[in-house]
């Protein structure tokens, strides 16, 4: 996978990802927005159902995250630039976003905001933004993940207080959460890991942001879109993701009876069918079955 330094309009560096064209000739370029806290580097347990599609991955890491730089202030909106930016130094015009939790609201910015560049877009156990009009907010979710969320409510100071107690809920996540990251999900060991190795900035960064207005209107995405979500996420109850798919004019919801927040990372490889049937009636290619 070749790693690279691209520069921020802004003078800011960001440090993306791409495992190199896959040689078939209906090639499409899949741009991952990992979640928090993630590294950009795209999903390892993906890459063979990628292959077998003719999914080429990118990404980046966000800001102060890895190898990016710091961007205070920075919105949900802020990822569209900056994935139109890795995307214009790969030379690469056309793409999808396929968004994980944290990552999922950034890949809607893309979608809404780059819609001349996203032929499609897809989250997985994405939360809603904050305050979503006709659902309690935190109702299901853990005590932990909500302590978080609410802490970012009240500021940079208070989350910083409450991520320097690292105290992770184990009721965060289900039986089949657990079973998920010591087998096909063990990967993410290794992402956050990485993702944390300077510190809590860039979840402080992801979280002010999710907690903070936006930047773009859901209502006025025209990409095809693919809400995917776990019906037992303790992390992110499902419940966002219905609230999300009901005000996305192009959306189409998934759930996944009785996984998790990672458990429903082992249904990803139907959102990558998903993506290629996109793809097809975008390029003219022939659509997977």
């Amino acid at each position: 996978m070749l790693e690279v330094d691209v520069a921020a309009a802004d003078g800011r560096v960001l440090h993306a990802y791409d495992v190199g064209p896959t040689g078939r000739a209906d090639e499409l370029v899949l741009l991952w927005h990992g979640g928090t806290p993630n590294t950009g580097a795209p999903p390892e347990p993906l890459f063979d159902v990628a292959d077998s599609l003719g999914i080429r991955w990118i990404g980046y890491d966000r800001p102060s995250y890895g190898g990016s730089s710091p961007h205070r202030g920075a919105t949900v909106a802020s990822a569209a630039g900056d994935a139109s930016r890795v995307a214009d130094h790969l030379d690469i015009e056309r793409f999808a976003v396929l968004g994980s939790s944290g990552g999922g609201p950034r890949a809607l910015a893309c979608a809404a905001l780059l819609a001349d560049r996203i032929f499609a877009a897809a989250t997985i156990s994405s939360p809603a933004p904050w305050p979503a009009p006709g659902i309690d907010f935190f109702a299901g979710m853990s005590d932990g993940a909500a302590r978080e969320l609410r802490a970012a409510r009240q500021g940079r100071a208070e989350l910083e207080q409450v991520l320097a107690a690292n105290e992770f809920d184990p009721e965060s996540f289900i039986t089949a959460d657990n079973a998920a990251l010591d087998g096909n999900w063990s990967w993410f060991n290794g992402i956050v890991q990485a993702a944390t190795a300077n510190g809590p900035d860039g979840m402080i960064e992801d979280d002010l942001g999710l907690m903070a207005p936006w930047g773009f209107d859901l209502a006025k995405i025209t990409t095809p879109t693919l809400i995917m979500h776990g019906t037992a996420d303790r992390m992110v109850p499902s419940s966002h993701a219905e609230w999300l798919a009901a005000r996305c004019p192009t959306a189409e919801l998934r759930l996944v009876p009785g996984e998790g927040h990672v458990s429903v990372l082992d249904s990803a490889p139907e959102a990558l069918v998903w993506i290629s049937n996109r793809a097809s009636g975008v390029f003219g290619e022939k659509a997977n079955e």
